[in-house]
């Protein structure tokens, strides 16, 4: 029998003919520019980050002369004393102790409130939950400017105008749409087999949302407080306009009357001190709430 003759039952039963494998279209070469132009876009933004920060740190360790006479230039002196100053002599320590009291009591208000709303929109069926969740993002468009003026005569008729505790409620009210809102596609994606289980095992529907379902929305519960520390830390106009008491100033409204007093006499170290203690709790909470997010989309992973 011929070669051909061989050849030719197998093309019949439908084999392909053997090609060599096409390379992709990009190469190398394409990767490479992707990775060159990323790259560049994120040294550029990095730059446009760090380098206010670093001019702001050196700052912090410079006289008010040192700072017009050289800006860009190293200290010739280190002056820790200024942020001595700015602690003590500009009081930024009892308006740090302020922030750090609202935010924290404010926040820990907004993520139980807001994940248990979340949860419920999410996990329930009930007459007006379409109507509740439009209103929840509703709530995202509002401008914060539009409701001062009402939120203002409502802690003044409460008694609770310009206190510590007017203050919590009045951030935990700013941050709890977007805090709903961000919550509630994480609970919609938790297989609700495992509410179920617990559920047929005895578990009550308070026990089955705080001990198995709200650990498991642990990324997106690092994610949300992340993002509410940084509004709540850096908020500026809802201290200004609720609260008057100077004893009970938080670190945005201390800054700016610490300026503002020292009229043209103003100094500048100082002031950059505090600017640093401004910054620093938030880049520490935002570090450690990153690597606890990290560990939680690893383990959710491995799961």
């Amino acid at each position: 029998m011929s070669g051909h003759d061989v050849a030719s039952p197998a093309r019949a039963a439908g084999s392909p003919p053997a090609t060599a494998p096409r390379a992709p279209r990009g190469g190398p070469s394409g990767e490479r520019t992707v990775a060159v132009g990323s790259h560049t876009v994120l040294g550029i933004w990095s730059a446009l980050v760090l380098l206010p920060f670093l001019w702001t740190l050196l700052s912090s360790f410079k006289t008010t002369r040192e700072i017009f006479a050289s800006p860009f230039a190293l200290p010739a002196q280190w002056r820790f004393d200024n942020y001595v100053n700015a602690w003590r002599s500009a009081g930024i320590g009892s308006y740090f102790f302020n922030s750090v009291v609202v935010v924290a009591c404010a926040l820990v208000l907004t993520m139980v409130m807001g994940a248990m709303s979340a949860y419920v929109l999410a996990r329930f069926s009930f007459r007006g939950r379409t109507l509740i969740r439009n209103l929840v993002v509703a709530g995202l468009t509002f401008p914060v400017f539009l409701a001062v003026v009402p939120l203002f005569f409502i802690l003044q008729q409460v008694g609770l105008l310009n206190t510590l505790p007017g203050l919590i409620l009045s951030y935990a009210t700013y941050a709890y749409p977007f805090t709903v809102f961000f919550l509630l596609s994480f609970f919609e994606e938790l297989p609700g087999e495992i509410a179920e289980a617990a559920s047929i095992d005895g578990a009550s529907e308070w026990r089955t949302f705080f001990q198995v379902m709200l650990p498991m929305a642990g990324p997106g519960l690092a994610s949300v407080a992340i993002l509410n520390f940084v509004g709540l830390w850096n908020q500026y106009l809802l201290p200004v306009v609720l609260n008057s008491d100077r004893d009970n100033y938080v670190l945005t409204q201390g800054m700016a009357a610490f300026q503002s007093a020292a009229g043209y006499d103003v100094d500048f170290g100082a002031l950059f001190a505090g600017a640093v203690t401004t910054i620093v709790p938030v880049l520490v909470v935002y570090l450690v709430f990153q690597r606890r997010l990290q560990g939680s989309v690893s383990a959710g992973g491995l799961k």
